[in-house]
């Protein structure tokens, strides 16, 4: 997962079909919302318990500590475990998460010796080598690291990350105003063929090989789908619950996508549940620090992506939000969000030692740097509505070696 999302493409070849390209998002259309980092997540090396709940139950802000998982985290949960099962067989003993399966080629793979392919794309490695360029274009940082990989994980993450960053644009692209939940569906559609090896495209040629190499579940990409779908009509988040669901369906489920390609350290001693409960932690992390980012450029839009018992707890309502300005109410209420999100990044960098050794650097890497956005929001004393926070180049060069030096060194 990268830094940014999305493009337009074809949903059945009408609402989603545009030859191809790939575009910058639109700022302007009525379905915007927080924009999603596609950066691929880390394992801890807790396992078991839920994720989630841990950062929260640590956090004043946040929600008592429970006994038992929340709705929405039981949910999350259950798509955890069908992921783990993939590539842990019933009475597996030592080291499951590294006996992967490997699924039957798509057939369309099969003949592309004796055919050019369904509309004539050419040979499967191009259709790879366009998935990078689209990752070096929106993603440089990540796709610098992703060069440390082997080719066959270099090749997959790129696919995933395509994939992705088109899912996102339906609803924050150039064309989302025209996006209903009926292309969403259409789309989903289309996912399901290209798991069943029948891609309607070079992109999704690439991410339909790619999951006939890897363990990959299907429910994480329609998991991503619903949450398109969620922007089509929500606006408002209730409770932390709530936007922790949201947060799983548009960013903690590329962690569930990419752990299978990222790879486990042949000497990790974490169990697949605690790999992929991980995992859901850098995606969550990332999109509560997108929305702490945008708040203000939402709330100009009508969207409140902020859990509302919590602005009620600290004296704060929508109008306040939609007036902007920064109070002593604000600023406490900032410091707990911005807590919040900290404790997620610190659960997920305790894992960087669990992945394979290649592919710690780019996940290091874009951990540190959208991290620094926190720091940035701090730095404009938390005025969220008209300053926007980001990490200058100076120190985006600075983080870079760094983070190479300490995932060398993971251990």
């Amino acid at each position: 997962m990268a830094a940014g999302s999305s493009a337009v493409w074809a949903a059945h070849h009408h609402a989603c079909s545009d030859g191809g390209r790939f575009h910058h998002p639109s700022p302007s259309h009525s379905h915007h919302r927080p924009r999603r980092v596609l950066l691929p997540p880390l394992p801890a090396r807790r396992g078991g318990a839920s994720l989630a709940r841990q950062p929260r139950a640590r956090l004043a802000a946040a929600a008592p500590a429970v006994a038992v998982r929340t709705a929405s985290e039981e949910a999350v949960y259950e798509v955890v475990m069908r992921q783990a099962a993939l590539v842990e067989p019933a009475g597996a003993t030592a080291a499951p998460h590294r006996r992967r399966t490997r699924r039957q080629q798509p057939r369309w793979a099969e003949e592309k010796e004796e055919e050019e392919g369904v509309v004539g794309w050419g040979l499967l490695g191009d259709a790879y080598d366009r998935c990078g360029e689209v990752c070096a274009e929106y993603a440089k940082t990540f796709y610098l690291g992703t060069q440390l990989m082997t080719p066959e994980r270099r090749k997959a993450v790129w696919a995933i990350y395509v994939w992705c960053r088109r899912t996102d644009e339906l609803v924050d692209g150039p064309n989302a105003s025209y996006i209903t939940p009926t292309a969403l569906d259409r789309w989903e559609k289309r996912l399901e063929d290209l798991f069943e090896g029948r891609p309607y495209d070079m992109y999704d040629a690439a991410l339909s090989d790619t999951v006939s190499k890897f363990p990959v579940d299907i429910q994480p990409f329609k998991d991503m789908i619903e949450g398109m779908r969620l922007d089509l009509w929500k606006s408002r988040y209730r409770t932390f619950d709530e936007l922790y669901l949201y947060c799983y369906y548009v960013a903690g489920t590329v962690g569930l996508m990419t752990v299978p390609v990222m790879g486990i350290a042949p000497d990790s001693k974490a169990s697949t549940e605690s790999v992929y409960n991980a995992a859901l932690a850098l995606g969550i992390a990332n999109q509560l620090t997108n929305i702490l980012r945008d708040v203000g450029e939402d709330a100009r839009r009508g969207r409140i992506y902020l859990p509302l018992d919590e602005l009620a707890q600290a004296g704060l309502t929508e109008e306040d939000i939609f007036r902007g300005k920064v109070t002593d109410k604000w600023r406490r209420f900032m410091k707990g969000q911005i807590q919040r999100a900290r404790l997620f990044f610190d659960e997920a960098e305790k894992g960087v030692a669990h992945l394979d050794s290649a592919s710690r650097w780019p996940v290091l890497a874009s951990l540190w740097l959208y991290r620094q956005i926190l720091d940035a929001i701090e730095a404009n004393d938390y005025n969220n509505f008209t300053k926007r926070a980001y990490v200058g180049k100076a120190k985006k060069l600075l983080s870079l070696p760094v983070a190479y030096a300490r995932a060398a060194v993971a251990s």
